[in-house]
């Protein structure tokens, strides 16, 4: 297809991702990522029925959340804009930044088939029915750890929000048995034109994620070599972590920091080429948030090469 005006070519990496890059001893080279979405990605973004989000609060923390529809919820009337006909919840912690003018950072992934692509941009219209993206980045990722699954919409009972001030007993056992998740990055202040927000999935046999008290023991497996998170996070460590219990709809949404240990050595699981460990500072539990049930398929092939904690 053809680009819309004055949207040619690839974008390059930002500064941080460069860095991460060159800490890690291995990159992409050029970045596949365009100024706009190919058809293939508007088309695919429409059959979703739900989308992970992550959007920044009022000081700037990343929060990762996700939105659901019917499926078609997404339309693109164009290749740099992306219509969403949903809103975040009330008791969302990722709705106040869900604003116009405010950047935003999105992941289709379809489950059933662990085809991925993202979209970050910038909120140009908000109302009581959903919200308008305009584009800035547009990539695909490969389905490395993605363990497949078959959603069925259901209505559910959302209870109450119960925030947290680190984890709890059922947050470190939602956690310790959780083979996905997704992290919610934001480039530092400065970075320019090429940063902005980015949501992105992480998975993993169950037990990847160590738990240590509020701390958090995440393995980074060979992917991409893009590093957009954690380019992200070497310039700013704040990260918005969300976990999903998809047996019951559950939704734990957390924010920490990060630290980053480039050479483990021996520390971490088999496959783990690096660790990064985020210390909870708070957290939302937000019950029956997820309108689905889940019928499990199989892990990633590349998923059972990695090890556990």
């Amino acid at each position: 297809m053809s680009p819309p005006d004055g949207a040619t070519g690839f974008l390059p990496f930002h500064r941080d991702e460069l860095a991460a890059q060159a800490l890690a001893g291995e990159g992409a080279g050029i970045a596949p990522i365009r100024p706009f979405m190919p058809d293939q990605h508007r088309a695919f973004f429409a059959s979703l029925p739900y989308l992970f989000v992550a959007t920044a609060d009022a000081e700037g923390w990343p929060v990762a959340s996700v939105l659901a529809g019917k499926t078609g919820f997404v339309q693109s009337p164009d290749p740099v804009t992306l219509r969403l006909d949903a809103i975040a919840g009330a008791n969302d912690p990722a709705a106040a930044g869900l604003a116009i003018g405010r950047e935003v950072g999105l992941l289709g992934l379809d489950l059933t088939n662990r085809r991925r692509n993202r979209a970050n941009g910038q909120l140009t219209e908000v109302d009581d029915d959903g919200l308008t993206v305009r584009v800035a980045q547009s990539f695909g990722n490969c389905a490395q750890y993605i363990q497949t699954r078959r959603p069925t919409a259901v209505a559910r009972t959302v209870a109450p929000v119960e925030a947290l001030d680190g984890l709890d007993d059922a947050a470190r056992a939602l956690i310790a048995t959780a083979d996905t998740f997704f992290v919610a990055s934001g480039s530092r202040p400065g970075i320019g034109g090429n940063g902005g927000l980015d949501m992105s999935h992480r998975g993993g046999r169950p037990g990847f994620v160590g738990v240590h008290g509020n701390t958090l023991a995440i393995p980074d497996f060979r992917g991409n070599r893009f590093f957009n998170t954690l380019g992200n996070l070497l310039g700013d460590p704040r990260t918005g972590l969300l976990f999903v219990d998809f047996a019951t709809g559950e939704l734990l949404q957390l924010q920490g920091r990060a630290e980053i240990t480039w050479t483990p050595g021996n520390a971490g699981p088999d496959g783990a080429e690096r660790l990064w460990r985020v210390k909870v500072e708070r957290g939302w539990r937000r019950r029956g948030a997820f309108p689905f049930t889940w019928a499990f398929g199989d892990y990633a092939p590349t998923t059972l090469k990695t090890g556990v904690w």
